[in-house]
């Protein structure tokens, strides 16, 4: 079931509001809560909230990045590395030659880009700003809901309402909990996150036996940079990952949701939201917490090098491990904002292009009208039958969306407001990155929903999930404290010899 389009109210969106050339102009969030109703105008209120609230975080962001760019040169851990004469152990067992460790000056200046004296003072003030936000968005929800008068309505009354209103004679659905289908839900949830956590181990295990072969191969860059190159591989495998598991992750948490058999639609969108989000975490960011906290630590020291199957446990980046980390995300945010912002607006473009040579062909069928009636865009005169069939048709043909369709659309900001808190200690331009990709969004979203969609069927609410938010939003300030403490660099690696000569041996 969907709406269809008003000509009026469209036409007046796009001028006003879906359109590129509006991309620093407000938004009319009364005429978008008429047009699509509560929910959606609530989803751009929180999006621009949450963009207007990244400029201070990205402009922190860039002064960071800025500091450690104008000192780098000067930094005494930099030049202790230039300057070191130690020679290191080879980074594989077979071909991999001793190096040295001022081989990594270059890396060591490029790492103090992110990770120097300001990073910290950084990580503790996004902290800060992601408790503001939340505690700033209480109110300026609260606000606009008390103004569109719907501050204390409940989604469950009201279906339950409009049951009665369809058929005074329905029965009221009764819940009966089931311990039986508690426990499979709960034992099929558990192994879902057995297998996403399995894909991010699988990626480890590529790049344990990845790098070892790159350091064997014949290309002489990528043999100099191996545990780069793999790190880099890695990283966009993990992105295809993402994206292959956000669809097979949504398929199971619906069937999940069919099992448990809630009472009302609301509560199993509740229940689909906190699996959804569950689910996406762990597919997110368990690749990201190895890193993060687990290598580097497991993998053994020069002459017990811990093993898999015989190989070696890949080792930090020789710069330090907070570089692995700062790669992983920077290709991960960017291919993720770029490329689905690309597949997201090109792909329902086609689609309608393709379905509009249909929809022509099916309205000349129609007929033509000729009554200046019905071409009058003051909207005083009701269209005849054959606008009404033509306009049917153009409405049917453009790209289909369900219930669900804002939930992806909310799913990916805040799957981004994730990136921007845990790690940013690796990655201070995140926020410079999401602000820019938001700026975007808005107007991006809004011309699918305008132009290339059909009409969202307009639904009452006051929140956007607010429990489910709000849980997730402080489980992620929780880690994110947790990994700004625990997300640390060493500019000595651990395959450093000591003693005045060395024995090849003893790095093995």
């Amino acid at each position: 079931m969907f709406c269809l389009h008003d000509r009026k109210m469209q036409k007046k969106l796009k001028k006003e509001w879906a359109r590129w050339s509006g991309l620093f102009t407000g938004q009319p969030l009364n005429d978008v809560k008429c047009y699509f109703g509560e929910k959606v105008a609530l989803y751009y209120l929180w999006l621009g909230w949450y963009t207007k609230l990244l400029v201070p975080a990205a402009a922190l962001g860039v002064v960071v990045f800025l500091y450690g760019l104008a000192f780098f040169n000067t930094n005494p851990l930099i030049k202790e590395v230039c300057e070191s004469n130690i020679t290191m152990c080879p980074r594989c067992d077979k071909w991999c030659p001793v190096w040295q460790l001022s081989d990594t000056c270059t890396y060591a200046k490029v790492s103090h880009l992110f990770d120097n004296e300001g990073t910290v003072a950084f990580a503790m003030f996004m902290a800060i700003w992601a408790t503001l936000f939340l505690e700033l968005w209480k109110r300026h929800r609260a606000r606009h809901v008390s103004r569109w008068k719907v501050y204390d309505w409940c989604e469950e009354e009201e279906e339950l309402i409009l049951e009665i209103v369809n058929d005074p004679n329905c029965n009221p659905k009764q819940f009966r909990h089931s311990y039986l289908r508690s426990t499979l839900v709960l034992t099929l949830v558990t192994l879902m996150l057995m297998l996403i956590i399995g894909l991010a181990q699988a990626l480890v295990v590529f790049r344990v036996v990845a790098a070892p072969l790159m350091s064997e191969g014949s290309i002489k860059f990528i043999r100099d940079h191996a545990n780069t190159v793999a790190i880099m591989i890695g990283a966009v495998l993990h992105y295809l990952t993402i994206q292959i598991m956000t669809r097979v992750n949504r398929w199971v948490a619906l069937k999940l949701c069919d099992i448990e058999k809630t009472n009302s639609f609301a509560a199993m969108e509740r229940n689909f939201t906190v699996k959804m989000f569950t689910f996406q975490f762990f597919t997110l960011f368990s690749s990201l917490f190895y890193v993060a906290f687990f290598l580097g630590r497991i993998n053994g020291h020069p002459g017990e090098y811990a093993r898999i199957a015989g190989r070696r446990l890949e080792e930090c980046h020789p710069s330090g491990c907070l570089t692995d980390l700062f790669i992983q995300m920077a290709v991960i945010m960017l291919l993720k904002q770029t490329l689905n912002n690309i597949f997201e607006f090109i792909v329902p473009w086609l689609r309608n292009c393709l379905r509009r040579k249909t929809a022509k062909k099916l309205q000349r069928k129609c007929g033509q009208c000729y009554r200046k009636a019905c071409h009058n865009n003051q909207g005083q005169y009701d269209a005849c039958d054959i606008c009404k069939l033509r306009d049917w048709l153009y409405n049917y043909h453009l790209a289909h969306t369900d219930a669900f369709s804002l939930f992806n659309e909310f799913l990916e900001m805040v799957v981004q407001f994730s990136f921007t808190t845990i790690f940013v200690a690796a990655f201070p331009l995140a926020p410079l990155l999401a602000l820019i990709n938001n700026v975007f969004e808005i107007r991006l979203d809004a011309i699918k929903m305008v132009n290339l969609e059909r009409r969202l069927v307009p639904r009452k609410t006051n929140d956007i999930g607010e429990l489910c938010m709000q849980g997730y939003i402080n489980d992620t300030l929780s880690t994110a404290v947790l990994s700004h403490a625990g997300v640390g660099n060493d500019f000595l690696p651990d395959q450093m010899i000591t003693s005045g000569g060395f024995n090849v041996t003893e790095c093995r």
